[in-house]
C-alpha cells in the first residue's frame, strides 16, 4: 500500500535589513505593503520602542487606508477601512493578553482574516492558530557603536504564500 505524499514544506523566504531613521521604518511599511494582500496575517515583535507601530503606520498608508495608525494598546484592535479598492487593515495589540488564540476568539480574526491584512504586534504564541501562511517581523535595536534609531529588520515569510512573494525587492 502506498502511503499519500506528504504535503509540500516550504521554507521560510527571510530578508534582512538595517534601518537608521523612523522615516525608513515607515517608508519599508509602504514598500511592503504592496506585496500584501487580503487573507495576509504579518506577526511583530520587538522590544517597546522597536518601531512596530511605526511600521504598520507605513503599512496603512501603502495600503491606502482610512485613519490614523496608532498603537491600539489600550483598545486590542483598530479596523482601517480601505479609502479605495483594498483590503482593510486590522491592526491588533496582543501585548496585553496573556493566552493564546481562545483569548482572543472575541476580536474575530478568523473571520476577518480572508478579506483583511491582519497585523498583530506582540502576536507569538496568539495567533499562529489562524494560518500556517504568515510573515513574520522581528524589529530589534543594532548593538554596539551606533545610535538609538538603528534597528535590524528580519522578514521572515512561512508558508507557500511567501515562497515566492518578492520579499527580496524590499532589500533594493
Amino acid at each position: 500500500m502506498e502511503r499519500p505524499a506528504a504535503p509540500a514544506v516550504h521554507e521560510a523566504a527571510e530578508i534582512r535589513l538595517t534601518i537608521t531613521s523612523p522615516e525608513q521604518m515607515r517608508e519599508l511599511g509602504r514598500r511592503l505593503a504592496k506585496l500584501l494582500r487580503a487573507g495576509d496575517l504579518v506577526m511583530l515583535s520587538g522590544e517597546l520602542g522597536a518601531g512596530k507601530t511605526t511600521l504598520t503606520r507605513g503599512l496603512g498608508e501603502g495600503l491606502g487606508v482610512r485613519g490614523a495608525v496608532t498603537s491600539p494598546t489600550f483598545v486590542i484592535a483598530r479596523v482601517h477601512p480601505s479609502l479605495g479598492d483594498g483590503p482593510p487593515l486590522v491592526h491588533v495589540d496582543a501585548y496585553r493578553l496573556g493566552g493564546g488564540l481562545d483569548e482572543m476568539e472575541d476580536l474575530d480574526l478568523d473571520v476577518s482574516l480572508p478579506d483583511s491584512v491582519i497585523v498583530v504586534e506582540w502576536g507569538e504564541g496568539k495567533v499562529e492558530e489562524l494560518t500556517d501562511d504568515r510573515l513574520q517581523v522581528g524589529i530589534h535595536r543594532a548593538v554596539g557603536d551606533t545610535t538609538d534609531e538603528v534597528r535590524q529588520v528580519t522578514l521572515a515569510g512561512l508558508g507557500e504564500r511567501w515562497a515566492e512573494a518578492g520579499l527580496e525587492t524590499l532589500t533594493g
